[in-house]
């Protein structure tokens, strides 16, 4: 390809290797489809305990290898190479002192203290690799606050390195509300000098914000959807960010998040009862009924079922949730079956639900993923009242199995859900803005009273939904634009 780059990709997570959130999907997606285009992309990770070498096929490219800190301090570790499926090359960072523990940021839900030495120490060492293999990227994508700090380091510590001089960044925020804030006594360690640590790049109400030195240093800026980008810039989410996004002006954009099809495709999907399409949707039938059998539900075609698959946290608006099926099921002939885990209080109360609503609400507490795949084929319809949502891609597999979702209009579900409209039968799902018990019952309500009174508008939705694509491709490509955005700006500077 004429115009292939080379990109480093640092982050925190990537599957298949170490996983907490959606973050993690996205850095094991974008460089196989960038890969795909001809780029030469190349990954850098941590080596994390609970990254099992004996399932990876790795070599060690460098024993030992100096990572210099601020305060003249030195770190020192080795670099494995692997590969994410045969691919795309992925380096580990082996350092048993930062990252030989369980867990990725914390044990037990206890962040550990030198998270903030640990993923600069990572930042540095991505470089430090670049240099000591002599790589030289023509952009290194950052991800979220853990490796924000690379983009700051390019420019203040190899602003005239004869390999990274050149090199632009690219930082990706999936979700503002962690911006990685620390105390100022990690400074000194961090080495970024003090003439930095003022309100407008790296200090942040006397305390290190690693997300906030990404923002001002990295030389493009993208969100994981356009209205997120926009809700980050002028409300609330953007978590005291706001006049600093707004600084970047055109530096900052919203790119969708994609879809791996090959895991989430009810045409194949290996894990589901039976495979179908839109032009075949008997498999899809076969898939509610066996749903029901696993949920301990009634056995009824003709009754439209809800399903959830969420953590159990404050941002999902699960506690909102629970009070709407309440008053759902104490007006509507609908089934519930929820899969999720984490708030404790939450567990409890969506544990209990089947005992109170027996053969019309099925719960699993915890996180099973086969249990996921049956709930995305075998429900009528897929609820997400989350508070905000940056992307989401619970939304994406629902639209691709047929089933419907039903979402607050947010960040990515407002960008990937096109609204029903009674009249006419367009529309791909359900949108609600106000979150609050009563707007979601009257939501689900109104997709219920769809499937009963005006099933062909809901037959044709669900045609409409299976049509739609989200895979990486075009994604891939805008973030192709971005980087020869932020090689444009390099240069200029």
């Amino acid at each position: 390809m004429a115009n292939s780059l080379k990109i480093l990709f640092v982050a925190s997570e990537c599957v298949p290797f170490a996983k907490t959130g959606g973050l993690a999907d996205v850095v094991g997606s974008l460089p196989k489809a960038l890969h795909a285009l001809g780029h030469d992309v190349r990954i850098v990770l941590p080596k994390y305990a609970s990254i099992d070498p004996s399932r990876l096929t790795l070599q060690r490219l460098q024993e030992s290898m100096c990572v210099r800190m601020g305060g003249g301090q030195e770190e020192w570790c080795a670099v494995d190479m692997g590969h994410l499926e045969k691919e795309v090359p992925v380096y580990f960072i082996e350092s048993w002192k930062f990252f030989g523990r369980p867990g990725i940021y914390n044990e037990n839900n206890i962040d550990y203290t030198d998270n903030p030495q640990r993923f600069a120490f990572l930042c540095r060492a991505a470089l430090q690799m670049c240099i000591d293999q002599q790589f030289q990227p023509d952009i290194v994508h950052v991800h979220d606050w853990p490796t924000a700090l690379t983009a700051a380091y390019l420019k203040i510590w190899h602003g005239q390195d004869p390999v990274l001089s050149k090199t632009a960044s690219v930082l990706t925020i999936h979700n503002m509300q962690y911006q990685g804030v620390f105390s100022a006594r990690h400074y000194e360690y961090i080495g970024l000098g003090w003439q930095h640590f003022h309100s407008g790049q790296l200090e942040d109400h006397g305390r290190i914000n690693f997300l906030k030195g990404g923002i001002f240093f990295a030389d493009a800026l993208t969100t994981v959807s356009p209205t997120y980008a926009e809700e980050t810039r002028h409300s609330d989410l953007g978590a005291g960010m706001q006049s600093y996004l707004r600084a970047r002006g055109g530096d900052y954009a919203g790119i969708l998040n994609g879809v791996d099809y090959e895991d989430w495709d009810p045409a194949s999907d290996p894990l589901i009862p039976a495979n179908y399409t839109g032009a075949d949707l008997s498999g899809k039938a076969r898939c509610k009924e066996e749903l029901q059998r696993a949920f301990q539900l009634e056995v009824d075609p003709g009754i439209p079922i809800v399903g959830v698959v969420s953590r159990f946290a404050g941002q999902k608006g699960l506690d909102l949730l629970y009070e709407a099926i309440h008053r759902s099921l104490k007006h509507m002939r609908v089934q519930f079956v929820i899969l999720g885990s984490g708030d404790k209080e939450l567990e409890w109360k969506y544990m209990q639900l089947p005992s109170l609503y027996p053969g019309r609400v099925g719960s699993f507490i915890g996180y099973d993923n086969r249990k996921a795949h049956w709930i995305e084929a075998g429900a009528d319809f897929f609820i997400m009242p989350s508070h905000y949502e940056p992307c989401g891609l619970n939304q994406l597999y629902s639209l691709k199995y047929g089933t419907l979702p039903i979402v607050r209009s947010t960040g990515g579900l407002a960008d990937t859900v096109e609204q029903y409209e009674e009249a006419t039968g367009q529309g791909t799902g359900f949108k609600y803005r106000d979150n609050n018990p009563g707007a979601i019952a009257d939501t689900v309500g109104w997709a219920v009273s769809t499937f009963y009174d005006r099933h062909e508008h809901y037959l044709a939705m669900q045609q409409r939904a299976m049509q739609r694509h989200f895979g990486w491709e075009e994604s891939a490509r805008k973030y192709v634009a971005v980087y020869l955005q932020a090689l444009a700006k390099k240069r200029r500077s």
